[in-house]
């Protein structure tokens, strides 16, 4: 690919204010086109064509906070989808790469907190991962479409089209998306040899384990949650997270922004209990 001083100079000042991190000279060389002109998102409908896929219009997940009483279930549901996913445990907080984690409802709910509520929701952890938004502030700044949403909701990371610029991370306002600041490789103790590992200079998510749906399997954390996870189409009437929703008061985060989470938590008992 050729490149006059013109074009090596934008790119030079585009990798400066993007920070581009962990790529060589030559990877910055090479994204100037995929700066200049992004690719079309990658098409998802191609999952459809398995016959045991799962299949949705948009796909939404219900938390049951009230069954969330036993640290153990936590662990479970995060070791659950941390270990399938390859995702890199460095043992410090400032290197953390998370697809779920906890925090207390003050932080995972920062305007819905009051002062009257009770002790024991305001010191509860919450289970929290990507949102899945409808309307995802991510998708909309990322400039090589590493971050597309498909057809059926599911709110993608592509870690090979990732340039490392963390625009999608700035744009998020759930703090979903973690960056690779180191080889997330030498981190692993355990390689799960199904699904692909990363590399440094990228950002990785949640991705409602697409690559298990395929097989007609639910996301890791739900089997894992015994029950107090339930996933399912927020556009059937008559599937399970339709139904809970219609008899159980729930909250989204910061579901003010316009953003549309597709992520819900119930906080409170059946209304006819």
């Amino acid at each position: 690919m050729s490149m006059n001083r013109r074009q090596f100079i934008k790119l030079a000042g585009i990798s400066t204010v993007l920070g581009i991190g962990g790529l060589t000279a030559v990877d910055k060389i090479r994204a100037q086109s995929v700066l200049e002109t992004p690719p079309a998102a990658p098409d998802a409908s191609t999952v459809f064509q398995a016959p045991t896929a799962l299949k949705a219009k948009r796909w939404g997940m219900v938390i049951d906070m009230t069954r969330f009483n036993n640290p153990d279930l936590y662990r479970k549901c995060i070791t659950a989808c941390h270990s399938i996913h390859n995702v890199p445990d460095w043992g410090e907080k400032k290197d953390e790469v998370k697809w779920i984690w906890t925090d207390d409802y003050e932080h995972s709910f920062p305007d819905s907190e009051n002062p009257y509520m009770p002790e024991a929701m305001k010191e509860k952890s919450f289970l929290l991962l990507c949102n899945h938004c409808d309307n995802p502030p991510c998708v909309r700044v990322c400039p090589t479409q590493a971050t597309f949403r498909r057809p059926d909701g599911i709110v993608m990371q592509d870690m090979h089209r990732c340039i490392g610029c963390r625009f999608c991370m700035a744009a998020c306002p759930y703090g979903s998306r973690s960056f690779n600041w180191k080889n997330p490789r030498l981190a692993l103790k355990k390689v799960n040899p199904d699904y692909p590992t990363r590399t440094i200079g990228v950002v990785e998510k949640c991705t409602f384990c697409t690559e298990r749906l395929v097989k007609g399997l639910q996301p890791a954390c739900v089997e894992a949650s015994e029950g107090a996870i339930v996933f399912g189409d927020l556009e059937d009437p008559n599937s399970d997270v339709r139904k809970i929703l219609g008899n159980r008061y729930s909250i989204r985060r910061k579901a003010e922004l316009g953003t549309k989470p597709s992520v819900f938590y119930l906080i409170g008992g059946a209304e006819n209990a």
